[in-house]
């Protein structure tokens, strides 16, 4: 997670997964290996997966792969280049860094082969968004051409950018694909509660949903007033916007109402996310009905930036913009976007990358729709791509849209100027209060509000901000606005100021709700006063978790005399990212005690676990504050099975590997005393349900079994070199076994079953 530190951080959301791969100004490399010479044939009429023998992806090869084409209007069986679909885990679990799905575009209906990156790189500023580059893609060593390589919308997208995964997921997709005639549009009309009419235009991607996604549609057009209770109206707003001024008509903006995801949140909010923009930038012509379209580029710079707002099929346009406070962040979005992409034609800088990148890649690319000419000319130049459709110059179409928009009385209204937001305190302590200034000028603001929350991923709460000298904000009238008091009990508040006038709002920072201030609430906890104090990244039969599964733990311990509440701590093993696991709030270690995390990203199952796993070929773990304080940390290297990596002594010395010691002080067995390298001592049978037969070259001595708590549940002297012990009664478990003969301590491990 990045910041920006100000008086507090500024937090900009998370989207830097296998950040190589999706690189903007970066070509991979895919080449696919099919045994079948006929690929193109079978993939055509496949239906589904078709096994690849192998896919390189930069030099990495992967076996038995699925491949299959995907796509509706750039989908054709007289093309050699349509789009691919690769999932690397369709017949076996694998991935590349973390990647399993592969969306590839074949650059249908672009010749300027920059609309889909550029747009994706645009909308990410402001909403969760795929990113995207490009692909050369190779079949059986046959150069296919050059693609866009856009991060698929799955489970892991959601995973990494709503911290979830499990809650209702759908795809707006019109049955049997969209076409200009289409009567199930995902309009998200409320059509009454019979789920199949809702399944001719909405594709469920989780296991149950359609009763919530039903609920939404209701709300939204017939509750409108709890609409924030079921949809995350803001990232909405910033979808609606984009759409706007950048003329993305094949979206819910459009005739079509398509091309967009909905995932609920933890808030119980649906979230839309967008998709599918090679016809962004005006080359989707049609607005409400194939005889309304907007065919020439002078028509999409003119474009109506409330398009919509009064037609009975697009509710979410409707509805919300009825609302003047939603109008007004409305307008507030499309001004950013405005500022910070086309006003100062930075939009252009980018798009000039773009092409560079791709330019050598494009003279190569034998299979494109379009001259390399086409390619030099599309950015200023608007050529018709066929019957129906003209793609706009880029540069021609948002020069002429910049200018109608910044001249429209809504954006040549005074903005309010949001500046100099101050806290009462600037390290406050966790659970306790702080309050808030923010200087509004510049305008005779009817409202103020401040937007807060203190967990990632919730909704924000708003409240109003007041200037009249009872609300923290000194004297009356003055253009400082104050809150009440509001209690910070967690690890940070995240936060951002909202003011309106009649006309049109303004936020600080400019791209909230996305981004937003934040300032951290810090613990009376010192560095060392929490150990991280052993851990163990490869278990395979040692202890389990509270569902019974072997997996990845780290321990924490109070090395102090006192309680030690561990409210606003994070894990992580990731240098760059402290915060990546936050401890639960209300936790309070006793002196001298001990508490086990498991790091297995389960984080629904019972206990505690983190959204990580340990590598058993070495890495670090962190435990830190939100202010980026650490409290300890580790680095281990590769680690054997059911080895534990410990402080010896505990809570305090260096990590040594040991056998563990599982919610227990660490010199239970000493370390000094264990030479697995030098065992004289052999077990069998190993697992065992009932005798333990032990064998040594030398007399056996003192024998003793301890469980890895450190418990002694067997103690024997042993004159001779052979031994049996009946271990049926011990429970089920992993068991250490000591021979002391002479000085010399010999130290075998075996299982119970």
């Amino acid at each position: 997670m990045k910041k920006r530190l100000l008086i507090a951080f500024v937090f900009i959301s998370l989207h830097a997964f296998a950040q190589d791969f999706y690189e903007r100004n970066t070509i991979q490399e895919i080449r696919l290996t099919f045994t079948d010479p006929n690929w193109h044939q079978t993939l055509l009429f496949a239906g589904g997966y078709t096994p690849a023998q192998s896919v390189s992806i930069n030099g990495t090869v992967f076996e038995n792969v699925g491949v299959k084409y995907k796509g509706n209007s750039s989908f054709s069986t007289l093309n050699m280049k349509n789009p691919f679909h690769i999932e690397l885990d369709a017949y076996q679990n694998q991935d590349y860094h973390g990647i399993k799905d592969i969306k590839l575009s074949n650059v249908f209906y672009d010749p300027s082969f920059i609309r889909e990156t550029l747009s994706y790189d645009i909308l990410g500023k402001y909403m969760h968004a795929p990113r995207a580059n490009y692909a050369n893609v190779y079949v059986n060593e046959i150069l296919i051409g050059l693609y866009v390589n856009t991060e698929a919308i799955t489970k892991t997208f959601v995973k990494n950018h709503f911290g979830s995964n499990t809650h209702p997921f759908f795809k707006a997709a019109i049955m049997g694909g969209a076409n200009l005639n289409s009567t199930n549009k995902p309009n998200l009309l409320y059509l009454g509660t019979d789920q199949f009419d809702y399944e001719t235009r909405f594709e469920m991607n989780s296991d149950t949903g359609w009763p919530d996604l039903i609920n939404l549609t209701n709300v939204l057009n017939n509750n409108t007033t709890q609409i924030e209770t079921v949809l995350d109206v803001d990232r909405t707003l910033w979808m609606l916007a984009f759409n706007n001024v950048l003329v993305n008509l094949d979206s819910y903006t459009g005739l079509l109402n398509h091309n967009y995801y909905l995932y609920q949140d933890d808030s119980g909010r649906f979230s839309p996310i967008v998709w599918d923009l090679n016809m962004s930038f005006g080359t989707f012509d049609f607005l409400s009905s194939q005889n309304d379209f907007v065919f020439q580029t002078s028509q999409k710079i003119a474009m109506s930036h409330i398009a919509q707002q009064n037609r009975v099929n697009w509710p979410l346009i409707r509805r919300l913009l009825a609302i003047p406070r939603y109008k007004k962040i409305y307008l507030a979005h499309m001004q950013t976007i405005l500022d910070e992409n086309f006003t100062n034609d930075s939009y252009i800088t980018t798009a000039n990358a773009l092409r560079n990148t791709i330019d050598s890649s494009v003279q190569s690319d034998a299979n494109k729709f379009y001259t390399y000419a086409d390619f030099l000319n599309s950015l200023n130049t608007t050529m018709l791509v066929d019957d129906n459709f003209s793609s706009s110059g880029i540069v021609e179409l948002m020069t002429g849209r910049k200018n109608f928009l910044s001249n429209l009385p809504d954006f040549t209204a005074i903005k309010p100027v949001i500046s100099d937001i101050v806290p009462s305190n600037a390290t406050p302590l966790i659970n306790t209060n702080i309050s808030f200034t923010a200087n509004v000028t510049n305008t005779n603001a009817n409202a103020v509000l401040f937007g807060y929350r203190t967990r990632l991923n919730m909704a924000f709460t708003k409240i109003p901000m007041f200037d009249d000298g009872a609300h923290n904000d000194g004297v009356a009238g003055d253009n400082i606005y104050g809150t009440d008091a509001l209690l910070i009990n967690n690890a940070y508040m995240q936060y951002y100021v909202y003011a309106e006038n009649n006309t049109i709002g303004a936020f600080s920072p400019a791209r909230a709700e996305h981004e937003f201030h934040s300032i951290a609430a810090i613990n009376n906890i010192n560095p060392g006063e929490i150990a991280i104090n052993e851990l163990m990244a490869q278990n395979t039969e040692t202890i389990t978790d509270p569902a019974g599964q072997f997996e990845d733990w780290i321990e924490l311990y109070n090395n102090t005399s006192s309680p030690l509440l561990l409210d606003g701590l994070f894990l992580s093993d990731t240098a760059t990212n402290l915060q990546k696991w936050q401890l639960p709030s209300g936790i309070t270690m006793e002196p001298g005690s001990y508490l086990t995390v498991w790091a297995d990203e389960d984080t629904t199952e019972e206990g505690l676990h983190a959204d990580f796993k340990l590598s058993a070929s070495g890495e670090s773990v962190f435990l830190s504050k939100a202010d980026g304080t650490l409290v300890d940390s580790v680095t281990f290297d590769a680690q054997a099975a059911n080895i534990s990596y410990a402080r010896n002594p505990n809570g305090t010395g260096s990590f040594v590997n040991q056998e563990p010691t599982f919610n227990a002080n660490n010199q239970t067995l000493s370390v000094a005393e264990v030479s697995f390298e030098n065992n004289a001592i052999a077990v069998y049978p190993n697992p065992t349900s009932g005798n333990l037969h032990i064998i040594s070259a030398l007399a056996l001595g003192t024998v003793e079994i301890y469980n890895l708590v450190g418990q002694k549940v067997f103690t024997q002297n042993e004159a001779s070199n052979q031994l049996s012990i009946n271990v049926a009664p011990l429970p089920s478990g992993t068991y250490l076994l000591k021979c002391h003969n002479q000085g010399k301590v010999s130290v075998s491990r075996f299982v119970k079953i």
